[in-house]
């Protein structure tokens, strides 16, 4: 196993036993391609994000996490939704077993250049086709999943 394991909707994933505030940004370029990393610790692809410092707002959080994880300077412009299915865990191998709870914005490239940091493999914009192709994790597959739906009102789960 990696530094993480997710599970989701699986009776046998362990029992959760800490909940952290995090966040993600989905950026969509001009010709509706979305930005993703490729995590280094899954394989996965996943939207940039991370988890809450004390001292900074959420939305402080997830500026702060797409720069560090992707080199682009973003800023928030409103709300896809809130996701903290109990179902989904993820595993640490420092025995942490964390119940998501992640909320994700859309974002908007205001600077900066694409640059892979330690955490990942890859990193690029890529079209919902290519997305459908490629290893992405359930949890966030639903939120592309909204983002298609050009949803008006905020996913609350």
């Amino acid at each position: 196993m990696g530094s993480r394991r997710d599970y989701y909707e699986d009776p046998d994933a362990p029992k959760a036993n800490s909940l952290k505030p995090g966040g993600s940004a989905l950026v969509v370029d001009d010709v509706g391609r979305v930005l993703m990393q490729r995590r280094g610790d899954s394989g996965n692809w996943s939207l940039p994000g991370g988890i809450m410092e004390i001292g900074e707002t959420l939305e402080q959080c997830v500026i702060r996490e797409t720069k560090e994880e992707t080199g682009l300077d973003i800023e928030i412009t409103r709300l896809l939704g809130i996701y903290t299915d109990p179902a989904h865990v993820i595993e640490y191998a420092d025995g942490e077993i964390r119940q998501e709870f992640a909320i994700t914005y859309y974002g908007r490239v205001i600077g900066g250049e694409i640059e892979v940091s330690d955490e990942s493999t890859a990193v690029r914009f890529i079209s919902m086709g290519e997305l459908s192709e490629l290893p992405v994790h359930p949890t966030v597959r639903l939120r592309l999943q909204h983002h298609l739906e050009q949803r008006t009102q905020p996913y609350l789960g």
